[in-house]
Formats: structure tokens, C-alpha cells, sequence
């Protein structure tokens, strides 16, 4: 097959992909509702006499529940996607993902925090944005007491900052009522989308689209910097401001996806490499290709989470025992390269 020819319909499958999957979780689930029944109930609110014959439970359950949930799933995925690929590529490491500057480890905390003190989740979704920022910037003020390395040293002190806020985590929930907040807060450090309303989705809505049309815009920069801070500077490109911008629209999206969905790990690690091997190491088809496989990978995991048992499965649970064996795969038949 023609190289030009294999990369379109490579294209083609990458993006048609999520919007199969997204069709899919609507009517997948133990309340049956066939296809047919999620068009007509998606037109009702253009065309009222659509759903007129449809249980009003079938509707609630489509356009309050279903709905919401798989948009979070498809813009968090996407998030995880782009993120993992930029940092990798700043990097120059295929073994970083989104959390290598500790955000989701902060975002815990927070979320923590939020359900010690005041167990209402809008504001467990605030305190987990705000302090998944707060634990990068440590990150970074704290690398730049250092003159040597820079990139070498933001990674140190990525994971000293991660692991303070776990252990900090670790704290809370000792203290943490064992009968009624200790399981809140497990069971959000173990990641889900059940608590995901339209209302939730603004904040994220805005966020991961501002987010991900930088990370587009400047994708070709990526490929300049994963050169090097020479052929970079040498290329008109100032790498350290560009790295910064990077940085902090990648926690910016991070911070809101963990604030939204919990700890979900492994997206951000096995997508870039999958998309590595779909269409090559090239950002500019790279990073669309991540997006769309990131959206694809969480809309999947979380519809085996809601039907493969009769109790829903955490995501963090799901995407470590599905993602270990993928990134096992995909690093052997990619012999080790990136």
C-alpha cells in the first residue's frame, strides 16, 4: 500500500475511533437502550416529539449521566494524551508522563484536604486544581535554585514534590474518619467519572480546549526542542521560555482533568508511545494522533469499567493492569525506540 495512501487511512481511523466509541458508551450499560433510542433521545431536545414514547428513565439516564460522563472521559483522555506526549518530547524521556512534575500527587492532596474539612465536591474539585498548580510551581521555583541541569533538576525536584504530597495524602487519610471520609477519599484517589455533571464539565470544557489549540499551534516546536537547547536556539527557538509555556498549559490541562476525574494513571505514559508507532515521531502528526488515542483509550477503559462486573471498577485500577502489558508490547515491537 502507498505510504500516502496507508497514512490517510491511518488518519482517518485514528479520529473516527473516539466518535464510535463516544456513540457506544450511550447506549452500553445494565439499563438496555438500543441505538436507535440514543438518536432520538439526543434530537428530543430539537425535536420533542422524538422521545415521546421513550421511558423518561432512559432519558434521564442518556442525557444527565451517559452524556456528561463520556464527554469527561473523551476531553480527559485527550488532555492525558497531549500532555504526556509534550513532556516526553521536552523531556527527551519516553518514560515521563503527565505527573512527572507532581501535579496529580498535589491534585490528591487537595481533593484529600477538601474531603476532610469540607466533603462537598465542588470545592474537591477546586482544592485538587489548585493545589495540582501549586505542586509544578513548587517543582519549579525549587529547580530554579539550581544552576546546573535545568531539566535534570525540574525532574528531581517533579518527584521530591510528588512524593511530599503523597505522603502528605498519607497523612490525611490516617487522620481521615475511617467509616465515612477515609473511603471518599480512597475511592476518589482511585479514579472514576461517576461524579461527573454537566455543570463540572465547564470549567474543563474551556480549560482543555484552550490547552490543547496551544499544544497544536506549536507542535512543530516540539520536534525543534526534543533536538536539543543548541539546534533549538540555532533554529530561532528560545527553549527555555517555550519549555515554560509548555509546561504550564500541560498542568493547567493535567490539573483539570486529575481535578475532575481522580488519579488515573498510565494514559499519559502508554498513548505517546502508541501513537509513536501508529504514525512515527513526528509532533505535527504525533500529537493529534496521542489526542485521539488518549480520548479512545479512557472512553474504552471506562465502558469495561461500568459492565465487565456488577460493581463499577476504579479507572486507576484499570488502566495500570491495561496499560503495563500494552507499554510491554508496544516497547518490544518498537524495539526500544522513540
Amino acid at each position: 500500500m502507498p505510504r500516502p495512501l496507508k497514512r490517510t487511512i491511518t488518519g482517518i481511523a485514528l479520529f473516527a475511533l473516539p466518535a464510535v466509541l463516544f456513540f457506544l458508551t450511550l447506549f452500553l450499560g445494565r439499563y438496555p437502550i438500543t441505538p436507535e433510542e440514543v438518536i432520538r433521545i439526543l434530537l428530543s431536545p430539537l425535536f420533542p416529539g422524538l422521545a415521546v414514547k421513550i421511558p423518561d428513565i432512559a432519558q434521564q439516564l442518556v442525557l444527565r449521566i451517559r452524556l456528561p460522563r463520556a464527554l469527561g472521559a473523551l476531553l480527559i483522555g485527550a488532555s492525558f494524551g497531549g500532555t504526556g506526549t509534550a513532556f516526553q518530547a521536552i523531556f527527551k524521556n519516553p518514560l515521563v508522563d503527565s505527573n512527572i512534575l507532581g501535579v496529580t500527587s498535589g491534585a490528591g492532596f487537595g481533593a484529600a484536604l477538601a474531603l476532610l474539612l469540607l466533603q462537598d465536591m465542588w470545592w474537591v474539585q477546586l482544592f485538587a486544581f489548585l493545589f495540582g498548580l501549586l505542586a509544578v510551581a513548587l517543582a519549579f521555583f525549587g529547580s530554579r535554585l539550581y544552576r546546573s541541569a535545568p531539566l535534570l533538576v525540574l525532574t528531581l525536584m517533579g518527584v521530591l514534590i510528588g512524593s511530599l504530597f503523597g505522603s502528605l495524602t498519607a497523612l490525611l487519610k490516617y487522620l481521615a474518619d475511617p467509616l465515612d471520609t477515609l473511603p471518599a477519599i480512597t475511592f476518589w484517589l482511585l479514579g472514576s467519572l461517576t461524579t461527573i455533571t454537566w455543570s463540572s464539565l465547564t470549567a474543563l470544557t474551556l480549560i482543555t480546549l484552550l490547552g490543547l489549540t496551544f499544544l497544536f499551534l506549536i507542535r512543530w516546536r516540539l520536534n525543534v526542542l526534543s533536538l536539543g537547547d543548541e539546534e533549538a536556539q540555532a533554529l530561532g527557538v528560545n527553549p527555555a521560555r517555550m519549555k515554560l509555556w509548555i509546561v504550564l498549559a500541560s498542568t493547567l490541562l493535567t490539573a483539570a482533568a486529575v481535578s475532575v476525574s481522580g488519579v488515573i494513571g498510565w494514559v499519559g505514559l502508554v498513548i505517546p508511545h502508541a501513537g509513536r508507532l501508529l504514525v512515527g515521531p513526528d509532533h505535527k502528526r504525533l500529537l493529534p494522533a496521542a489526542v485521539a488515542l488518549g480520548a479512545s483509550f479512557l472512553l474504552l477503559i471506562d465502558n469495561i469499567a461500568r459492565v465487565l462486573l456488577p460493581g463499577e471498577i476504579p479507572l486507576g485500577v484499570l488502566t495500570g493492569l491495561v496499560g503495563v502489558p500494552i507499554l510491554s508490547l508496544l516497547l518490544r515491537r518498537g524495539r526500544m525506540g522513540w
